[in-house]
């Protein structure tokens, strides 16, 4: 269905051309759009049935159908044969306005089931032949979450159409009230750091847009309609994955996923095993936040004492006692390379468990 905005846009635009008042109305009479008053267009009373151009209160009728079905009725105010002619023509361009917006509704639904793998491998190419969809074309998919709400996720999707007004082989489309996808038309060898550079415009654009956070995966980069499932479902994987270990990046890459994506597909029973292997009588949540905070900071310092100590503001000594008690209390010195690689995997490790625990995975 035509939006009301883009019909009062229409109308609007022919009685700009014409001079003649028009009134868009539902089949059982409801007001849709009017250049008229909106009280003159509410009196329009329709008969129960009527040939087009017929006339009622000073307005001629015209029906505006879409496969059959009558989807609106037209009211053009005046009784002579020129405002019959406006009718004629507004009833052709609304058809045609029709007919752009179920076509987009048909491929819009067809992007969603091939997502979700609904096809058959026959249909597939089957509808794409009917909605004009080339298929040996390279895609990759970027699923865009926000925490907003739909009609904010409607804006989202019309400021992502605005970025790529022009590519009639990129399809938009919202799976639920927080995911949006965008189907990217690419080359083949485009590189990685171009594919993250697009969603990195995205997410530049929504934050200008004050669309708020919004966190953008993107899957491997496909060559044929079937396989954009697999894109998607790598996004998917991406997205999750990225809450859980990448929390500070807006753009998580499938295929760069690192560590993150092993530890993601280790069952639970062989995380608490690893787990307890490390930190034996020790848990977790018993170190304390500046503890978790100076290893994280030695770690993104190579193992660098100095450079570490200078970045969190404490004497050297300071830091050096904190890594002898994390020591004591785990036997392991992540001063050297190996137990520093053990702690920190065991960090991860221990990050999914709660993550997958928090949301019933046990």
């Amino acid at each position: 269905m035509v939006s009301n905005q883009i019909l009062q846009s229409t109308i609007d635009g022919l009685t700009s051309i014409t001079q003649k008042e028009l009134t868009v109305l539902e089949p059982e009479g409801d007001l849709l759009a009017t250049t008229e008053s909106s009280k003159a267009a509410r009196e329009i009373v329709l008969p129960g049935d009527f040939e087009d151009g017929a006339v009622v209160d000073g307005h001629q009728l015209f029906s505006v159908s879409a496969g059959g079905d009558v989807e609106y009725i037209l009211a053009v105010k005046g009784t002579d044969e020129a405002s019959a002619s406006v009718g004629r023509i507004a009833v052709f361009q609304l058809q045609g306005l029709m007919v752009a917006y179920k076509e987009r509704y048909d491929k819009d639904n067809f992007v969603k089931n091939l997502l979700l793998d609904n096809l058959l491998l026959v249909d597939i190419y089957m509808r794409a032949k009917k909605l004009h969809i080339d298929n040996n074309v390279a895609r990759v998919i970027y699923l865009i979450e926000s925490d907003n709400d739909k009609d904010v996720n409607d804006s989202v999707i019309d400021i992502i159409r605005g970025i790529y007004p022009t590519k009639n082989r990129d399809f938009i489309t919202a799976i639920d009230e927080r995911n949006i996808i965008l189907v990217k038309d690419v080359t083949a060898d485009t590189s990685r750091i171009a594919l993250e550079k697009t969603a990195m415009t995205i997410s530049d654009m929504l934050s200008a847009e004050a669309m708020g956070r919004v966190r953008i995966a993107l899957g491997s980069v496909v060559t044929d309609l079937k396989d954009i499932s697999r894109s998607y479902k790598e996004a998917k994987i991406a997205l999750e994955v990225g809450k859980i270990f990448y929390e500070d990046k807006g753009v998580i890459n499938y295929n760069r996923l690192g560590i993150g994506r092993l530890i993601y597909q280790l069952p639970m029973s062989l995380c608490k095993m690893y787990i307890e292997e490390i930190f034996k009588d020790v848990k977790v949540e018993d170190f304390d936040e500046e503890t978790l905070n100076t290893v994280s900071k030695f770690f993104e310092n190579s193992l660098n004492i100095s450079e570490t100590s200078r970045q969190l503001y404490i004497h050297r000594n300071t830091l050096v006692y904190r890594l002898d008690k994390l020591q004591k209390n785990t036997g392991l010195d992540v001063r050297t390379f190996d137990d520093a690689i053990i702690f920190k995997i065991a960090l991860m490790v221990a990050k999914y468990m709660d993550y997958m625990e928090s949301n019933g995975f046990r």
